[in-house]
């Protein structure tokens, strides 16, 4: 399983717009992607396709964020989005 820790680069954090974009990407995968909040518990995952999920980790600007999945590109993928300011 690959994984990826970046940090939330929109200055609003991962919010409606950012969480509907990250979401709208992972639904283009077959592969499950999951986030986590870093400090909250590995059980605690949160489904990327999931916009009102990614939202409700209440990631603020420069919280860390690791991505998994089984399939790296999907990771890398959703870790570039999570470290830009989607919100500009």
């Amino acid at each position: 399983m690959a994984s990826k820790t970046v940090k939330v680069g929109s200055a609003v954090g991962l919010h409606a717009r950012p969480a509907s974009i990250i979401a709208d990407a992972a639904a283009e995968y077959d592969e499950d992607i999951f986030l986590n909040l870093a400090g909250e518990e590995e059980d605690e995952e949160t489904d990327a396709a999931s916009s009102l999920m990614i939202m409700a980790l209440g990631a603020e600007q420069g919280d860390e964020v690791t991505v998994t999945s089984d399939n790296a590109e999907a990771v890398e993928k959703i870790a570039a989005l999570i470290e830009q300011d989607l919100d500009a």
